[in-house]
């Protein structure tokens, strides 16, 4: 099973593909957009060795992945779905982690949850996931936001083990976990 595309009311969700280079080295570049994942702006060649990572998590789980999404006036950003992969997540089997990266100029519209609930959607409906997670820094209230508006709770709070010489400003206060069942996205 590929990743299929997914719609909503005002999202295409595609999977990234080699052609979404350029649009991920643009939405990499803005500082405000990394800062609770980098703090600072990736160079073109940290964005590219970045998408050979997204592209290789496609093969991680049939299915899972990451998704480029498009509104009618364009792009908007990504989202993932993919197996557990960090230091701060043990691999589970069932389990997915739920990610989501959107231009600035997109903020506060809406569409980081719009993306999320279709991909939590998806994961539970038709891979047949258990449970589904996303993490942030705590510090990232804007996240913890929509994890909460697409269902997600808080599970815990805890020290990153993946920081590494460049630390990210907000990290110094934690980073928590928000997560879902198929038992509760049921009801």
């Amino acid at each position: 099973m590929g990743q299929p595309t997914l719609r909503t009311a005002r999202l295409t969700l595609v999977p990234l593909a080699e052609e979404h280079l350029d649009l991920e080295v643009g939405l990499d570049a803005d500082p405000e957009v990394m800062r609770h994942l980098t703090g600072r702006a990736l160079s073109r060649a940290e964005a590219r060795a970045a998408h050979r990572r997204r592209l290789a998590a496609a093969d991680e789980l049939p299915g899972l992945g990451y998704w480029v999404g498009f509104a009618e006036d364009g792009f908007v950003g990504w989202w993932l779905l993919r197996p557990p992969h960090g230091p701060d997540q043990p691999v589970v089997a069932g389990e997915a982690d739920l990610g989501f990266r959107v231009l600035r100029a997109r903020w506060r519209r809406g569409f980081a949850g719009e993306g999320a609930r279709e991909l939590v959607r998806y994961g539970f409906a038709e891979v047949g996931l258990d449970r589904i997670f996303g993490q942030t820094l705590a510090v990232n209230a804007a996240s913890r936001a929509t994890m909460s508006a697409v269902g997600l709770t808080f599970t815990r709070a805890f020290a990153s083990a993946g920081h590494d010489d460049e630390p990210v400003p907000g990290a110094e206060h934690g980073e928590v976990e928000y997560a879902i069942t198929r038992a509760a996205w049921e009801h």
